[in-house]
């Protein structure tokens, strides 16, 4: 078989790998195969951290923050020009609407040239420790980084975790998720085309139990980084503690959109919907709760009902409002959480798979509301990963923390109020690792670190804060 877009190879040691085996790819919206993945395993790991290493050893940790900026910076603008076949590849692989999938390729390219300028800027200390002597401290790379990325943003995620790792003088091994693994190869294609040296960065698409779980056991690994489910990055941390290396995990969250009584609905209402719909919901900071004052409760469900009984669903080429869920598993596990997990709540809207005439065989959702949601109902306090929304009234501010707070969770929360001292008093404290007032996004921008509180993990991606977790802080004394 001849490597291309649709079946593409490992790229190992700045080679085109082909495998022997492989993995179908599937195009969500119609179930049919439309490409092919190599399936990577454990023998394809080990010949990509080794590769890594010779390349770290060899020369990239030789390398300047300059040298490495003007290299990321190439690779930015390669994905700029390739900006439409990477956002035509990221529909088909994931389903998403292709607006949707533009956004992710300008986002990806984004951050190669924000982590080129801050790897330049990276700085240590100067201590004042005695009078006889110089003290200071260095920021240093591991050497070699794993990387597992998920299926719902694999462009995007591949950026905000292997650029900084990159910038901060590391060599990468990218392990993306195996539903979804043609944007991320193209990367590391784009990647030699930019003249990253051979071996700097490696991409092994293939099963999780397989390629991923070698990779997270690996000891010739010094960092992972892993963003996925929370049973998954279970496993990947108790691997990675037999080799005493550690990860930063990003494993999803039940975020609320808290909506006072003075909350400006106009712009409200469409914030609210874009985050419970984007990506169809298979987003890790879904805005998957609503939880409205009293007072507005019926004015805003009303709202949100109408919004989404207007959302047009379709292929992700045609760019639609809705597209298809990542795979049939996902789908019926999103009907599953739907029909037994609402505790008694009112179904205002949705609740059971659509199916589109000409795409019988995609894996369609219908968007979907309830509302007088109970605390406790297992759509209150479980990751959906759907276009799921529900709703519940509050009689106060107390009320509205308490509820915000009430799950496992603790990645975002955000605030809709024209108090600023409630704005402030909830920004305090809420219990997640990133606070919207009067907004609401995927994390905010590259700029804003993103990382959770509770049990949607730690570490922290994105922003300046991203670069440091990619370095080993070494202190040195002189003495005179």
């Amino acid at each position: 078989m001849v490597a291309d877009n649709r079946h593409p190879a490992a790229i190992i040691d700045g080679e085109h790998v082909v495998l022997d085996e492989t993995i179908d790819v599937l195009d969500p919206a119609t179930g049919q195969v439309c490409g092919t993945i190599p399936r990577g395993g454990a023998s394809e790991i080990d010949a990509a951290v080794d590769a890594a290493r010779r390349a770290y050893d060899r020369e990239w940790r030789r390398t300047s923050p300059k040298q490495r900026g003007d290299l990321l910076r190439r690779l930015s603008g390669l994905i700029l020009e390739n900006a439409d076949e990477l956002a035509l590849l990221e529909s088909l692989d994931t389903g998403k609407p292709l607006t949707q999938a533009r956004t992710d390729v300008a986002v990806v390219a984004r951050y190669f040239d924000f982590y080129a300028s801050v790897g330049e800027a990276l700085e240590g200390s100067t201590i004042a420790a005695a009078a006889d002597a110089h003290a200071y401290t260095r920021h240093e790379p591991y050497g070699v980084t794993g990387h597992i990325v998920p299926w719902n943003y694999p462009l995007q995620i591949t950026g905000r975790s292997v650029a900084p790792s990159l910038a901060a003088g590391n060599c990468c091994v990218l392990k993306p998720g195996e539903e979804a693994s043609l944007g991320p190869i193209q990367i590391g294609r784009l990647a030699l085309e930019a003249g990253f040296p051979a071996g700097v960065l490696n991409v092994v698409p293939g099963y999780g139990h397989e390629a991923g779980a070698a990779l997270s056991a690996h000891p010739g690994i010094g960092y992972i980084s892993f963003t996925g489910s929370r049973p998954v990055g279970t496993l990947v941390a108790q691997a990675a503690a037999e080799n005493i290396v550690p990860v930063a995990l990003e494993l999803g969250g039940k975020s609320p959109n808290v909506v006072f009584a003075d909350a400006n609905l106009e712009l409200a209402i469409p914030t609210i919907v874009n985050s419970v719909l984007q990506n169809a919901g298979q987003t890790c900071v879904a805005g998957s709760r609503l939880l409205v004052h009293e007072s507005r409760y019926d004015e805003v469900v009303d709202a949100v009902h109408a919004r989404f009984r207007e959302a047009r669903l379709g292929r992700g080429h045609d760019d639609p409002d809705v597209g298809p869920l990542i795979s049939a598993k996902q789908r019926d596990r999103v009907a599953d959480l739907v029909s037994n997990g609402a505790g008694g709540a009112e179904l205002i809207h949705g609740g059971k798979p659509a199916v589109l005439d000409g795409l019988e065989g995609g894996f369609f959702f219908e968007p979907t509301i309830f509302g007088g949601t109970p605390a406790d109902a297992p759509l209150s306090q479980q990751e959906v990963f759907g276009p799921v929304v529900v709703a519940s009234s509050f009689s106060s501010d107390e009320e509205a923390l308490t509820r915000a707070n009430d799950t496992e969770f603790g990645l975002v929360s955000a605030v809709w109020t024209s108090d600023v001292s409630r704005a402030h008093r909830m920004a305090d404290d809420l219990q997640s690792g990133m606070v919207f007032v009067n907004s609401y996004g995927a994390g905010g921008g590259v700029e804003v670190p993103l990382g959770g509180y509770k049990r949607s993990g730690y570490g922290r991606e994105k922003g300046a804060e991203a670069l440091l977790e990619f370095c080993q802080l070494k202190s040195v004394v002189i003495k005179y």
